[in-house]
């Protein structure tokens, strides 16, 4: 069954205000339709790209996380392409950049909370 979830506008500022209370980096680098835009997080640890997780509808009917664009240590140019790729694509997401001391923990919990 179809899932209720938060309007993007709104759950990219829970995702940045979340990030710098932690310390770490956030920017938005595209805002998006601010209640059905997709959204991609950009994520990196001390400047260093990481990974890009995309929120997905899942065959349940329910949203999560999962793994997209470029691969680990992916250069600013293949990161900056994949992003104007999917602007094209689709007018109404959003690209938020995350610079996190741990990473990969991040990610982990991301994907695993949904």
């Amino acid at each position: 069954m179809l899932t209720d979830r938060l309007p993007s506008g709104l759950e990219v500022a829970a995702i940045v205000r979340q990030a710098q209370v932690a310390g770490d980096f956030a920017a938005i680098l595209r805002r998006g339709d601010p209640d059905r835009g997709a959204i991609l997080l950009m994520v990196s640890s001390r400047g260093s790209h990481i990974a890009c997780l995309e929120r997905v509808l899942g065959a349940s009917g329910d949203y999560g996380w999962q793994r997209t664009g470029p691969a680990d240590s992916a250069s600013s140019t293949e990161i900056r392409e994949f992003l104007a790729k999917r602007a094209r694509f689709d007018e109404d997401s959003w690209a938020v950049e995350l610079d996190i001391a741990d990473a990969e923990r991040f990610i982990a919990e991301t994907i695993s909370a949904g």
